[in-house]
C-alpha cells in the first residue's frame, strides 16, 4: 500500500479530503495503527506551502474532524490537523483553555493556529465565537479565525457541499477558516457578527422567556405549606414582683421551613403528582478575567462555573458578565435547559484572561441585565468575583475607608425601585480589594466570602447557590408591639438588618428580606420591666412575608412574651439561648473594633481585644455549657489573632478574613473563609442542609474529576503592589 504521504500529495489535484488508514509501512505497530486513522486535507498542505511563500491562501478551507465527534461539538479546521511520522504516540500536549490533554483519536478535533499553538477545536471555536481574536497563549492577533460552519440544511440554494471520502455524509459539521475582515471595511461577515458577544447593546431586554410549564402550574399548586416559625425567649422567666428592670432582653427567633413539597395538577417526569420544588432563580455572575487570573485560577473558575451551570434547573436563568479593563455580556439571561447548559458551558470555557480590573463596569452591566429583563423569576441575585484592585473606579490612595460610594449607584434594584438585589461577593486570593468588595456586599444585602486557596472556589460557589436555590420566604418583616402601658422598647439589636422604633417606643420592626430553607434569624429586643404581680405580658411578635412559590402573602399569628412575677426568686437562671446570641453580637462588635485598631497599625491592641473577647465568651453561661456556637466563635477569634500576628500577614489575609466573618455574623448567613467549607471545621456557622448538600456534591465531584495538575491546594502569595 502506498504511504499516506503519497496519497496526500495526489489528493491536491482533487481538492478533497482523503481517508488514509495507517499501515505497518508508516512505522506504527499493528496494535496502535489498526484502531486509528488520519485525515488529510489538500488545503492544509497548500496552506502550509502558502505560508512558507509568505502568502495567505484565499480559498475557504474545509476539513472533516478526526475521531468520533459529538453532535454538538464543532470540528476542526484544516490548519488543526497535522500528520506526524510517529503517529499519535508522539503527540502529547495540553489545551491551554481547558487544561486537559490533547491527543488525536480521543473524539476531540484539534486546531493549530498560525502561531503554531494547538487547542481543542471546540475550545478555541467557542473562544473566537465570544470575541477573542488573539492566541490565548502568546496573544498574537490572528489573521484567520476558526468557527463552526453551517449545519445540514443551512447551505444557500445552489451551493455545493464537499464531504470527505468515506466520511459521514450527513452526520458531521463542516468547519471554515475565514480571514478576519479588514479594519477599513464597513461591513462585517454576518456569520461572524452573530457569534460575537453583544458588547455594544445599550438595553439588555433580550432575556429568554420563563418556563411556560412552571408559569402554568403556579396557580394549581396546593397543600403542604409550612410557615416560618416564631419563638421568643425572655432573658429570665421569673422576675420578683417588686423589682423593675431597665434593660431586660427578649430574644426573637425565626426559623424558615423546609423546602416545600407541593401537590401539582400536572404529573412529574416519574409519573407522580407530588414533588419537591422551589422558586426558580435569575442568576447573573460577574467574573474577573483580568491578566492576573491567567493559568490555574481561570481554569478553576471555569470549573466552578461549570458546577453552577450543571446544578441550575431548567426554570432557572443565567447570564454571565466577564470583565477586565472593560466588561462584556457573554450571553443574555438564558434558561438552563440541556441546550442552554451546553451553550453556557461553551461560552464560559472560551474565557481568556488579559487586561486590568474594572469592577464597576462589570457590576454596571450585571445590574443592567437585571433591570432591563422583560420577565422575572421570583428569586434574583448577582455573584461577583474578583482577584484584584479596581484601579478604574477607586483611587489607590483613598485609604482604608475607600468603601465605595461609586459602587452604590451601580447596585441593582427590583422593579418597584425599593428592594435591592443582593450581590454575593467573592474576594479571590491575597491581592483583592476586600474593603470595596465587602462594601458592595454589605450595601446590597449580600455576603462577602474570602477565597484564600485556589481549590476552594468551587466549594465557595456551591455553598452560595445551595442557599439561593432554596429561598422559601421573601420580603419578611418582623413587628414587635408592647402589651403593657408601662413597657417601652430600648433598642433592637439586628446586626445588618434594618430596624426601626416608633417615637413612642411602643412599636418596632425589622426588615429581614429573604430566608433560605431552614435558615434561622435571631434578634435581641431590649425593654424595661415595671413592677407587677402574678404575670406580666411584655410584648407580642408577629411577621409577614411572601411565599415566592405560592405567590401568596403569609401573615403569621402573633406570639406573646410573658414572665412570672413571684414574691421571691431564689435563683435566677439566664436563658442559654439569649446568652448565646449576646455572645455572637459582642464577638461581631469586637471583630469590627479589632479591625479598626489593625488598620491604624496597632496590631497588639487588636490581638488583645480578641483575646479578652475569647475569655468572656468561654466564661459565659452558654460557653460553660459547651455551646457549639460559642466554640465556633472562640475558634474564629483565635484564627483572627493569628492572622494579625504581623503587618504582612494581616495585609495578605487578615483583613479579608475579618471582613468575611463580620459579613457572616451581621447577616447570620454562611460565608466562605479559611477552612469554613471543610466538613471538619468548627467555623461552620449558619450553614443550612441545602448548603451542606451542595457542598458535598461539589467535593465529591472535585475528588472524582479534578485534573492532576489542579489537585494541589495552593495559597495565593501577596503581591507588593496592587494591579
Amino acid at each position: 500500500m502506498e504511504s499516506r504521504w503519497r496519497k496526500a500529495k495526489m489528493s491536491l489535484g482533487l481538492n478533497l479530503c482523503v481517508y488514509v488508514p495507517r499501515t505497518l509501512d508508516d512505522g506504527d505497530s499493528p496494535s496502535t495503527g489498526s484502531s486509528t486513522a488520519a485525515l488529510v486535507s489538500p488545503v492544509a498542505s497548500s496552506s502550509s506551502a502558502a505560508t512558507s511563500a509568505n502568502t495567505t491562501p484565499t480559498a475557504e478551507q474545509r476539513v472533516k474532524g478526526a475521531g468520533a465527534l459529538m453532535p454538538t461539538t464543532p470540528t476542526p479546521t484544516s490548519a488543526g490537523l497535522r500528520l506526524s511520522k510517529s503517529g499519535s504516540k508522539s503527540f502529547k500536549k495540553t489545551c491551554a483553555i481547558c487544561l486537559t490533554t490533547m491527543k488525536p483519536g480521543q473524539g476531540h478535533a484539534l486546531f493549530t493556529a498560525e502561531c503554531s499553538h494547538t487547542f481543542h477545536f471546540h475550545c478555541i471555536a467557542a473562544n473566537v465565537k465570544h470575541g477573542s481574536n488573539n492566541c490565548p497563549v502568546c496573544r498574537t492577533k490572528w489573521k484567520e479565525l476558526p468557527f463552526r460552519g453551517p449545519l445540514p440544511g443551512e447551505f444557500p440554494q445552489g451551493s455545493a457541499r464537499i464531504n470527505p471520502v468515506n466520511g459521514h455524509q450527513n452526520g458531521g459539521q463542516m468547519t471554515i477558516l475565514r480571514p478576519l475582515p479588514r479594519a477599513r471595511s464597513s461591513g462585517r461577515l454576518h456569520h461572524m457578527t452573530s457569534l460575537l458577544p453583544d458588547t455594544d447593546r445599550s438595553i439588555f431586554n433580550d432575556d429568554e422567556p420563563l418556563d411556560s410549564l412552571s408559569e402554568a402550574n403556579e396557580g394549581s399548586q396546593q397543600g403542604c405549606l409550612r410557615t416560618v416559625e416564631i419563638k421568643t425567649y425572655p432573658e429570665f422567666t421569673e422576675v420578683p414582683e417588686s423589682t423593675s428592670e431597665r434593660n431586660f432582653t427578649v430574644l426573637v427567633h425565626l426559623k424558615a421551613p423546609l423546602a416545600q413539597t407541593l401537590q401539582t395538577s400536572s404529573k412529574l417526569e416519574d409519573g407522580n403528582s407530588l414533588g419537591t420544588t422551589r422558586a426558580p432563580v435569575d442568576l447573573i455572575t460577574v467574573l474577573d478575567v483580568s491578566g492576573s487570573m491567567a493559568g490555574t485560577k481561570l481554569a478553576l473558575l471555569k470549573r466552578a462555573m461549570g458546577f453552577v451551570i450543571q446544578n441550575l434547573g431548567s426554570s432557572d436563568r443565567l447570564s454571565v458578565i466577564a470583565f477586565s479593563s472593560s466588561a462584556r455580556r457573554l450571553f443574555p439571561l438564558r434558561r438552563m435547559t440541556e441546550t442552554g447548559r451546553q451553550q453556557s458551558l461553551q461560552a464560559v470555557y472560551s474565557l481568556t484572561s488579559n487586561g486590568g480590573t474594572n469592577i464597576a463596569e462589570g457590576l454596571r452591566k450585571g445590574s443592567k441585565v437585571i433591570e432591563d429583563r422583560q420577565a422575572k423569576n421570583p428569586v434574583c441575585s448577582i455573584i461577583l468575583l474578583s482577584d484584584g484592585q479596581d484601579t478604574y473606579t477607586v483611587s489607590p490612595t483613598a485609604g482604608v475607608h475607600k468603601a465605595a460610594p461609586e459602587y452604590c449607584s451601580l447596585l441593582p434594584y427590583t422593579s418597584n425601585g425599593c428592594q435591592q438585589v443582593p450581590v454575593h461577593v467573592f474576594g479571590f486570593g491575597a491581592d483583592h480589594d476586600s474593603v470595596s468588595l465587602h462594601s458592595i456586599s454589605q450595601t446590597s444585602g449580600g455576603t462577602f466570602s474570602f477565597i484564600e486557596t485556589e481549590a476552594a472556589i468551587q466549594d465557595a460557589f456551591a455553598q452560595c447557590i445551595g442557599g439561593l436555590l432554596s429561598v422559601v420566604a421573601q420580603d419578611l418583616h418582623v413587628k414587635v408591639e408592647s402589651l403593657h402601658p408601662d413597657v417601652h422598647f430600648g433598642s433592637i439589636r439586628s446586626g445588618s438588618y434594618s430596624s426601626r422604633l416608633a417615637d413612642d417606643k411602643r412599636n418596632g420592626s425589622i426588615d429581614v428580606g429573604d430566608m433560605y430553607a431552614e435558615e434561622e434569624r435571631d434578634f435581641l429586643v431590649s425593654v424595661n420591666v415595671p413592677p407587677g404581680y402574678g404575670e406580666t405580658a411584655l410584648l407580642k411578635v408577629g411577621c409577614v412575608y411572601k411565599d415566592p412559590l405560592m405567590k401568596e402573602t403569609i401573615n403569621m399569628a402573633d406570639v406573646q412574651v410573658k414572665i412570672s412575677r413571684p414574691a421571691f426568686v431564689s435563683v435566677q437562671s439566664v436563658s442559654i439561648e439569649v446568652d448565646r446570641q449576646k455572645n455572637r453580637l459582642h464577638a461581631a462588635e469586637v471583630m469590627a473594633e479589632a479591625r479598626l485598631s489593625a488598620e491604624r497599625g496597632d496590631l497588639t491592641h487588636a490581638v488583645s481585644l480578641l483575646e479578652d473577647c475569647r475569655r468572656m465568651i468561654m466564661g459565659s453561661t452558654s460557653g460553660q455549657s459547651g455551646d457549639r456556637l460559642c466554640q465556633a466563635l472562640d475558634a474564629e477569634l483565635k484564627e483572627m489573632q493569628e492572622r494579625m500576628a504581623n503587618r504582612q500577614r494581616y495585609e495578605a489575609s487578615g483583613r479579608a478574613y475579618v471582613l468575611s466573618g463580620l459579613s457572616s455574623h451581621s447577616w447570620q448567613r454562611a460565608t466562605a473563609r479559611g477552612d469554613s467549607t471543610d466538613s471538619e471545621s468548627l467555623i461552620q456557622a449558619y450553614q443550612t442542609s441545602s448548603m451542606v448538600d451542595m457542598l458535598l456534591r461539589s467535593q465529591t465531584m472535585s475528588r472524582s474529576s479534578t485534573p492532576r495538575q489542579m489537585r494541589h491546594v495552593k495559597s495565593f502569595p501577596a503581591r507588593p503592589q496592587p494591579r
